[in-house]
């Protein structure tokens, strides 16, 4: 039986739910999630595409780059998922937005070389100055 996981928006228009284990979590420090959400780090599952489907409304789009399509609640603004032209067959998922984000610690740092020096956060993980796909 696989594990079955679900989560969405503060204002509940979206809605997503994937299988699958609760593993490849990274807190990523790059400047576009700084900006994109406003915080100090996004912490993200990486899981395969075809295990991911959304539940309810339609997810606004945002090219944040070239390679990379970020997906969005456009009533509340919640950042949800992300796709990238890097590793077109799997998506990106925000941690904070499962209904129980607590069940899924990171297991790694990526893109540190971006990381702010005066944020000090699971110093005890490994970490890759960039990401590895």
């Amino acid at each position: 039986m696989s594990e079955l996981h679900a989560g969405g928006c503060h204002c509940g228009q979206l809605r997503y739910e994937f299988s699958g284990p609760l593993r490849d979590i990274a807190h990523c420090h790059c400047s576009i999630c700084r900006r994109v959400s406003g915080g100090l780090v996004t912490t993200w599952i990486t899981l395969p595409r075809s295990a991911f489907r959304w539940l309810a409304g339609t997810a606004a789009r945002y090219d944040s780059s070239e390679n990379c399509a970020r997906y969005f609640c456009a009533h509340c603004g919640a950042h949800l998922a992300l796709i990238t032209q890097l590793s077109p067959d799997t998506i990106d998922v925000t941690i904070a937005t499962l209904d129980h984000p607590e069940q899924a610690p990171a297991d790694r740092h990526i893109w540190t070389d971006s990381r702010l020096p005066w944020l000090h956060l699971d110093e005890q993980l490994p970490e890759e100055a960039q990401e590895s796909l």
